[in-house]
C-alpha cells in the first residue's frame, strides 16, 4: 500500500514531509495493509490548527484502514488534543518525526491518548542534521533545510517551542544536499528554515547566510536558480547583500518577516526592527537589485492596535514598494506574552485584515500590469503555470510542457490572479528543425 502525505504551512514542512515519508518507508509503513497518512502540521495560527483537524477527519473517512501519524508544529505544541482524536493513530514530535524507529514503534489500535502520544522536549534539541532526500514530491522547486529552531521570542509567535531553539545544519551538509539534488534534475533551490538569517552563529568561527549562499553558488555552478524562503531583514549581513546585488542566479525576490508598521506595536511585538528599518533595507536592496521585488508577513489587529497604527501598516505596503503580501488575522496562541494583551473585538481584527488584503491585491494588480509586453524567463511547474525570477506565477498558452522547463516567455496580460504569455520560439531552432 501507498504512504500518503498532508503538508501545512511553511516550506521547511515541505522538505521535513519528505524526510518524514522517507523514514516511515524504511519502517516499512507502506506494506501496511490499508497504508498510511502522514500529516505535518503548523501552529501560526488557530486557523491553521483548526485546518489541520479538518483534514484529518477527512483523511479517515476517505482511508478507513489507514494508519494516520500526525507530526509537526501543533502536534509538538499540542500533542494531548491530537491525540485525543479518534481517527489518530500516533502522534509524533518535530524530532521525533524524522527517525524511523519512532515509525517503527506504532503502536496498535485501540491504545488510549497517552500511549500513543510521543512528543519529547524540544528545547532539549542541540544540533539539526540534513536529512538527505533525493527530491520533493510534487514540486518543481527543491527545499533544502539549513536552519531549525528560534532563539527569538516574537510575543505573538508560537513557533519558538513548536522548533525549539536555533540550530544550523553545517555548510558541508547543505552543499552536499544541494549539489544531490541539482545532481537529480532540479533547475531551482529552496534555502530555508524556521530563522534562515540566524545560520551559523552555533556553528564555529559562526558563519552568516551569506557565507553560505557564496559557497553553494561558488561549488555548484550546474545550479540556476537559488532562492531564499522567509528572512529577517535585519539579520541580512554583507556577504548576503553581495550576492543579491551581483549574482544574477540569486532570484531577485524576497519574502520578509515585517509583520506591522508602526512601531510602539513593533516593540510590543518584540520584534528587532522599526518601521523607518523595514524602509531603508528594502530602498537599499532596490538600489542593488533595481529588479527584485519583496513579499511580506503583516499581522492584522495585534492587541492594543488602534486605527492609526493600523495605518502606518497599510502605507507600509507603498513605502516599502512591497508586492506580495502574506495578511493574517491576529490569532493569539495559548501561552504567548500577546495572548494576555488587551484583545480587538474579533469582529475588527477581519475589517482590518479585509482592508490590508484589499491592500495587498492593489499593489499586486499594479505589478502585473507593469509585465504587459516584457519578456521573462520561468521555471515550469505544473498545468503550464511557472514562475518568474521575481516568483510571479506565468500561465502559458499552447501545448503541454513538461515540468521543470526553464522557459522564455512573453508576458501578454494577466487574470488579476496569473500573469499569462506564450513561449518564444527561437528562430534558429525553427530553422534547424
Amino acid at each position: 500500500m501507498s504512504i500518503k502525505t498532508l503538508t501545512f504551512g511553511c516550506r521547511l514542512n515541505t522538505y521535513e514531509t519528505e524526510v518524514m515519508k522517507q523514514k516511515a518507508e524504511e519502517a516499512g509503513l507502506n506494506e501496511l495493509e490499508g497504508g498510511a497518512v502522514l500529516v505535518n502540521t503548523c501552529a501560526v495560527t488557530g486557523e491553521a490548527v483548526r485546518q489541520a483537524k479538518q483534514a484529518i477527519r477527512k483523511a479517515r473517512r476517505e482511508n478507513p484502514n489507514a494508519r494516520i501519524i500526525v507530526s509537526g508544529c501543533a502536534a509538538q505544541t499540542e500533542p494531548q488534543t491530537f491525540g485525543a482524536m479518534d481517527e489518530v493513530d500516533l502522534v509524533l514530535g518535530n524530532e521525533e518525526k524524522l527517525g524511523a524507529n519512532n515509525y517503527r514503534a506504532l503502536p496498535d489500535f485501540g491504545v488510549n491518548q497517552f500511549e500513543k502520544v510521543r512528543v519529547n522536549d524540544i528545547m532539549s534539541i542541540k544540533e539539526t542534521a540534513s536529512h538527505m532526500v533525493k527530491s520533493i514530491d510534487g514540486h518543481s522547486r527543491a527545499f533544502v533545510q539549513v536552519q531549525n529552531g528560534c532563539d527569538h521570542r516574537c510575543t505573538f509567535c508560537i513557533i519558538p517551542y513548536g522548533r525549539g531553539n536555533s540550530r544550523s545544519v553545517p555548510a558541508g551538509e547543505v552543499v552536499a544536499q544541494v549539489k544531490k539534488l541539482v545532481g537529480n534534475g532540479y533547475n531551482e533551490i529552496v534555502i530555508t528554515g524556521v530563522d534562515a538569517t540566524s545560520w551559523g552563529a552555533d556553528l564555529p568561527g559562526s558563519p552568516k547566510l551569506g557565507n553560505l549562499t557564496k559557497s553553494i553558488l561558488k561549488q555548484i555552478p550546474d545550479l540556476k536558480r537559488l532562492r531564499l524562503s522567509s528572512i529577517d531583514s535585519i539579520e541580512v549581513d554583507e556577504d548576503l547583500l553581495e550576492v543579491i546585488a551581483t549574482e544574477k542566479r540569486f532570484m531577485p525576490h524576497l519574502h520578509l518577516s515585517l509583520q506591522h508598521g508602526d512601531d510602539m506595536i513593533l516593540k510590543r511585538m518584540k520584534r528587532r526592527h522599526l518601521r523607518d528599518d523595514s524602509i531603508a533595507f528594502c530602498k537599499q536592496i532596490k538600489s542593488l537589485r533595481p529588479d527584485i521585488v519583496f513579499g511580506a508577513d503583516i499581522i492584522a489587529g495585534f492587541p492594543t492596535e488602534t486605527e492609526e497604527m493600523f495605518q502606518n501598516s497599510l502605507s507600509l505596503v507603498d513605502a516599502c514598494g512591497l508586492t506580495h503580501l502574506h495578511v493574517f488575522p491576529y490569532s493569539p496562541r495559548p501561552g504567548t506574552p500577546a495572548e494576555k494583551m488587551p484583545q480587538l473585538d474579533r469582529a475588527l481584527i477581519k475589517e482590518r485584515a479585509k482592508r490590508l488584503r484589499a491592500k495587498a491585491d492593489e499593489v499586486y494588480t499594479k505589478h502585473l500590469n507593469e509585465w504587459a509586453g516584457k519578456t521573462t524567463t520561468i521555471l515550469v511547474e505544473k498545468n503550464n503555470i511557472g514562475r518568474t525570477e521575481q516568483f510571479t506565477p506565468v500561465k502559458v498558452s499552447g501545448a503541454p510542457i513538461e515540468p521543470n522547463t526553464l522557459l522564455s516567455v512573453e508576458i501578454f496580460g494577466h487574470d488579476t490572479k496569473v500573469l499569462t504569455g506564450s513561449q518564444i520560439i527561437n528562430k534558429a531552432e525553427i530553422e534547424a528543425a
